[in-house]
């Protein structure tokens, strides 16, 4: 079986090469990915123009397209955003959006294009949310025909109020590396099963 490939779409509001601690607890995870033979890459959606909308492509140059392709190539999808006022942060929304164009396309047996392949969610902040903004944006992946490994999803909050941010942090909390490790074991274990078996055409 060939290789397998992951990508991670950074939400972060804050363009390269600023420090983002969404990016960081991306890497963390490509690295456990990694680690279980899996090819990785990583990109920041405000590095890129994506406009705004629900088409697979708005015209007028937008780069979503390009994000699409990688997206399609990719078996693991690690999305990873902020949260601000309690909710995913505006580009993780804006990313779900775009990917709310892929209910109604197909692939060649008729199946959405994004089944059989996984999906994982990261969320940092120092405020309340990492449950609701992690089921938030699994559902949202879900629907649009992402699979979910178990215990899937990975955050870290700050103490609410404060200004202490993931990648303020000296090293990763042992609680946070051991649920990252688990979720990278997991999505593997599934996408390797999906590669092998792919869902049921219509």
């Amino acid at each position: 079986m060939s290789e397998l490939s992951a990508l991670a779409l950074v939400c972060t509001l804050t363009p390269s090469p600023e420090p983002s601690s969404s990016e960081l607890m991306a890497q963390h995870i490509l690295d456990e990915l990694e680690g279980q033979g899996v090819a990785t890459e990583s990109l920041r959606i405000v590095d890129y123009d994506v406009k705004r909308g629900v088409q697979v492509d708005m015209g007028n140059g937008g780069q979503w397209p390009t994000i699409r392709e990688r997206i399609l190539a990719a078996d693991i999808l690690v999305l990873s955003t902020p949260i601000w006022m309690g909710h995913p942060c505006s580009v993780a929304q804006q990313v779900m959006e775009r990917l709310d164009a892929d209910l109604s396309e197909t692939d060649d047996d008729g199946r959405p294009v994004m089944y059989g392949k996984v999906a994982t969610v990261a969320v940092v902040g120092n405020e309340d949310g990492a449950h609701k903004v992690i089921a938030d944006m699994m559902q949202g992946l879900n629907d649009v025909g992402f699979s979910l490994p178990a215990q899937g999803g990975t955050y870290w909050v700050g103490e609410a109020m404060q200004t202490v941010d993931f990648k303020d942090l000296d090293q990763v909390p042992d609680p946070v590396a051991s649920t990252n490790a688990g979720l990278a074991r997991n999505a593997v274990h599934l996408a390797r099963l999906l590669r092998s078996s792919q869902y049921p055409a219509k």
